[in-house]
């Protein structure tokens, strides 16, 4: 894994070499190929954001665009003081690029949000306003979503019914970036893969409180949407995973001994068919043998699952609860290197 030492500047450091201000709400944007979009969205952010009244910053987190983006996030903050920026070797993905954001973030309160001007900045008031209820996590709801019906919409609907199903987080719209989270929870959740969309979810089994609000979502205005119905795979395997962990971290003892049963309960059951049956298969010719040889198999895969098992339940406990999701900060920021944070 490369080193996590990037770059800062002067004045993201404070001048002297002394530490910088303390931050009281910080702004994670991944971006990728959002050049026409990017100044009119630091627009938006310093006119809802400015008045709140509140040390801000914003963390761009280029995920090495293709087109100008990178050119304007540059000049975005050589002309504004709150404006900082991560710069990817290369193309890494969204949930990478949270990460990220999350790592080089330094304000109480962290919101995400989308670089193609569909998420409103005029919204991120309410989600702070509501986070300040006593809540740890705000989910935006796009409830009027301005995307096509077939290749964003439905998906997008199968996909938070399964959620919800699955692992019990009953937010209408888990896949919406426009969050609100206190530092504390970011700091520790894991993720990677395509799983900025499970934050709630992960944010839940730590015992996270958890709002929601209706949010405004704005037709795309420039560019192209970078996901099409293929994320939808990537999304079901990641929820597979999840509920997969979920449950695994729980009691890991039990899941490798389901795993283990087939393997176990199999050679009595043909023994006893054998024993029983008027054409009972005579052990000592080859077919026998070769059977008694896959038997004798399937009954030490079942012992090494049942082993498997107890040193998982071991693990568990020598490291921490189940429950409590374990530190990203080894991994959030691995992919940085060249630029730093510019």
């Amino acid at each position: 894994m490369p080193p996590r030492d990037p770059e800062f500047s002067p004045n993201e450091r404070g001048e002297g070499g002394s530490a910088a201000p303390a931050v009281e709400l910080s702004l994670v944007i991944p971006v990728f190929d959002e050049e026409e979009n990017l100044p009119q969205l630091h627009a938006e952010i310093a006119r809802h954001v400015g008045p709140m009244g509140l040390r801000w910053e914003v963390v761009y987190v280029d995920d090495r665009s293709e087109d100008g983006s990178f050119g304007v996030l540059m000049d975005l903050r050589a002309s504004d003081e709150h404006v900082r920026v991560v710069r990817f070797r290369r193309n890494f993905g969204q949930t990478p690029a949270m990460s990220a954001g999350f790592e080089h973030s330094r304000g109480d309160v962290v919101v995400t949000l989308d670089a193609d001007l569909q998420n409103d900045p005029a919204d991120i008031p309410a989600l702070v306003a509501k986070l300040e209820e006593g809540f740890d996590i705000v989910v935006g709801w796009r409830k009027n979503r301005q995307d096509g019906l077939m290749l964003r919409k439905v998906p997008s609907r199968i996909a938070n019914r399964l959620i919800a199903r699955l692992t019990g987080a009953t937010v209408h719209d888990t896949g919406c970036t426009l969050k609100a989270f206190r530092r504390e929870l970011v700091q520790n959740l894991p993720i990677y893969a395509e799983q900025h969309r499970f934050l709630p979810v992960l944010a839940l089994a730590s015992g996270a409180r958890i709002s929601e609000i209706v949010v405004n979502h704005r037709p795309r205005i420039h560019g192209v949407s970078k996901y099409g119905i293929g994320r939808a795979v990537r999304v079901a395997l990641d929820l597979l995973t999840m509920k997969m962990l979920s449950s695994f971290a729980k009691s890991p003892l039990t899941y490798f001994t389901l795993l283990s049963a087939p393997f176990v309960v199999t050679p009595p059951l043909y023994f006893l068919v054998a024993l029983l049956s008027s054409d009972a298969p005579r052990f000592s010719s080859g077919w026998g043998q070769a059977a008694l040889f896959t038997l004798g198999l399937m009954i030490s895969a079942g012992v090494y699952f049942v082993l498997l098992g107890l040193l998982a339940e071991l693990v568990v406990k020598v490291f921490g609860r189940s429950d409590r999701p374990l530190s990203s900060a080894d991994g959030a920021t691995a992919v940085l290197r060249t630029g730093g944070v510019a």
